[in-house]
């Protein structure tokens, strides 16, 4: 394994390595990696989750833009590269192409990362949004951003714009909290493992894609105010308010007292006045 003290975090990476064994653990039970799966990694570092994923049997995609925790890894994993069972590209997430890589292809593949807690928002929007979709995908991120994903309205708790773009993709469940001390450099917030697994597109059979987050945004707009209100920018009240009535929406209803199948039957009605 990679000499943690010969890799100094950089601050503009997010970086904030691993040092605990036990994490990488309860991210592959979360995942349920078995030695069938082709697993992507986002971010390596020195290479702590790598070794359990390479443990566990899986063949690991790694993406990695730091120079210095390549050729870590490199010298660490040289049997698993010789052998293909860790491919390792240098490359930035952030303008990779993933039906670039010959490795993977839609529902071929899991996701397990820890990520940067500044990319966490568009590294869950490029992989549910993609048309190269993972089956599961499994990320140490913020604990809040974990928690706000996985509300449930019979809690009473509320949904957002994050957690219901999240939720039509797939069935997000947190799994454990992640306290600062496993890091290092310790970030000054506690982390926490969410799965999302049956990842796919079947909310979007009957009603376009686009137009569903065009509403949700819309219904979003100002979250004091009711939803009908936000919507009628767009909408005229007659036609909402029939629609309210076929979702089973009271009239007064804001957008985060709206579950995820409400939101798909408003915009399936919302269709023929688009």
């Amino acid at each position: 394994m990679a000499d943690i003290q010969k890799i100094h975090a950089k601050k503009s990476l997010g970086q904030h390595f691993l040092t605990s064994a036990v994490v990488p653990s309860w991210m592959c039970d979360a995942a349920a990696i078995t030695s069938d799966d082709t697993v992507l990694e986002i971010g390596p570092g020195t290479g702590v989750l790598t070794k359990e994923l390479l443990l566990r049997g899986a063949t690991v995609v790694a993406l990695e833009t730091d120079m210095r925790a390549i050729e870590a890894l490199q010298e660490t994993f040289r049997d698993e590269i010789a052998g293909g069972s860790l491919i390792l590209h240098h490359t930035d997430v952030r303008t990779l192409d993933l039906s670039e890589l010959p490795s993977i292809s839609n529902h071929s593949f899991k996701v397990v990362a820890n990520i940067p807690y500044y990319l966490s928002g568009f590294l869950f929007r490029t992989f549910l949004e993609s048309s190269v979709q993972p089956t599961d995908l499994v990320y140490l991120v913020q604990k809040e951003v974990a928690k706000r994903i996985t509300t449930e309205l019979g809690r009473g708790e509320k949904e957002s714009l994050l957690s219901l773009s999240v939720k039509v993709y797939g069935e997000p469940k947190y799994v454990k909290t992640v306290t600062r001390g496993h890091f290092t450099p310790p970030p000054k917030v506690d982390s926490g493992i969410i799965a999302i697994r049956n990842i796919g597109k079947i909310n979007f059979e009957d009603i376009e894609e686009s137009l569903f987050f065009n509403i949700l945004h819309l219904g979003f707009g100002q979250k004091r105010k009711q939803l009908l209100g936000n919507l009628s920018k767009q909408y005229s009240r007659e036609i909402l308010t029939h629609t309210f009535s076929t979702a089973d929406i009271p009239i007064a209803a804001r957008a985060e007292d709206i579950p995820l199948q409400k939101w798909l039957i408003l915009v399936k009605e919302l269709t023929a006045h688009t």
